[in-house]
């Protein structure tokens, strides 16, 4: 689905669209029906709903219909001048580029329904411009970027709504067990070309335009690493033992009020999760998640292991497809969020170079994440704080 999604023909991506969409209101339903006027507290982790689902709208307008330049893809001027957006105020309302995160609370946002029924008319004027355009990897860009887009936010709603206490039942977004850790994968050394190839179907303006990387002989995980893997240095009282974090790390957890991993604690009778509202039993075969970086680099210390470079990671995964298993959950790298030499932003210039400040990449996707966006090249990037986003990660020997 990720090939389709970044190289697919025009119908495939319009059945796309036609599906992310679904999705999307199906989620702003669940909150709907599970929060009194979708409201939701002043966080730096939330939005908004009622914002987010406007903004997805607006999104997929402001790059499609109102773009003159959409036939150029990633050659488009993004300052070109366009037409005004049929709704009042839609660019002051979200245009996240411009609209502070705290002010999006004091929005005089539309209703529900008439964000719906925005959203329907974006949708229906995005798929009449894809019925008309060329076929090449130009015409079909930004109708790549609006999906992946709104695939991104979507995920973040499932997250987000598992810290307000919201259920979803569809089997889509559920964790699921791993099997018992295999033997690692074995690796040479080799040149490796990190990141993707430009004229090679759609691709993130931080893929490009690769880097060649000389790796020396590695072994890393099979697999996520596993609750049952993670606790037991949770219960030898790794979280109070300086030994195993970093000076970053050791910043990040004098502050934190529990020594154990968010959405988790320890009782009498044994682990338990967080999830729907409620405490339920935790399943130590399921990858260990809701990690920040500090936690996964303080595992490894004390298992003496090590994080995989972006570029470990993206061999094992291109080079052993059927061996190793991804997907679980996002992935910390040891490597940082950086350009590659000779990175140009793409039109949509916050995407990426507005975050090129040391945070590290995630490799991946989690059980959250539409298989459409589950591509071996996508970087990820979070700061090494987050623990909100369903992250775990993998190791290699040391």
């Amino acid at each position: 689905m990720a090939r389709a999604a970044r190289q697919g023909s025009a119908a495939a991506l319009a059945e796309a669209l036609r599906a992310s969409r679904a999705d999307t209101l199906a989620t702003f339903t669940a909150y709907e029906r599970a929060l009194p006027g979708c409201s939701v507290p002043l966080r730096a982790e939330l939005n908004p709903p009622l914002w987010e689902l406007g903004h997805v709208g607006w999104f997929q307008d402001f790059w499609i219909a109102r773009n003159p330049q959409r036939a150029l893809g990633e050659r488009a001027d993004p300052d070109v001048p366009r037409r005004a957006a049929f709704r009042a105020n839609a660019d002051a309302f979200y245009n996240s580029s411009r609209v502070p995160h705290d002010s999006r609370w004091q929005l005089p946002l539309p209703g529900a329904d008439a964000t719906r029924d925005d959203m329907a008319r974006q949708l229906e004027e995005t798929l009449a411009l894809l019925r008309e355009a060329g076929a090449g990897d130009p015409d079909l860009y930004f109708f790549r970027l609006a999906l992946l887009h709104e695939d991104m936010h979507h995920e973040a709603a499932l997250y987000m709504a598992r810290s307000l206490g919201i259920a979803f039942e569809d089997p889509r977004w559920q964790a699921r067990p791993l099997p018992p850790p295999g033997a690692p994968l074995a690796f040479a050394a080799c040149t490796w070309r990190l990141g993707g190839q430009a004229g090679n179907g759609f691709a993130f303006d931080n893929e490009l335009p690769g880097r060649t990387v000389a790796l020396g002989p590695f072994e890393i995980d099979r697999q996520a690493v596993r609750w049952a893997e993670f606790l037991p240095f949770v219960e030898a009282g790794g979280y109070d033992d300086p030994r195993w974090w970093t000076e970053d790390g050791a910043r990040w957890r004098a502050v934190q009020p529990v020594a154990s991993p968010r959405y988790t604690r320890r009782s009498s009778s044994g682990w338990a999760l967080w999830r729907d509202g409620r405490w339920g039993t935790l399943d130590l075969q399921q990858a260990a998640s809701h990690l920040t970086l500090h936690e996964a680099q303080a595992w490894c210390r004390w298992a003496g292991r090590r994080l995989p470079s972006e570029a470990e990671w993206e061999r094992a995964a291109c080079q052993a497809p059927e061996d190793l298993r991804w997907g679980d959950v996002w992935e910390w790298t040891a490597s940082p969020f950086a350009p590659f030499d000779g990175f140009e932003p793409h039109p949509y210039r916050d995407y990426s170079a507005p975050w090129f400040d040391g945070r590290p990449v995630l490799r991946g996707a989690s059980h959250c994440t539409q298989p459409r966006m589950r591509h071996p090249r996508y970087r990820n990037f979070f700061p090494a704080h987050r623990n909100d986003v369903p992250a775990g990660f993998r190791t290699c020997a040391p």
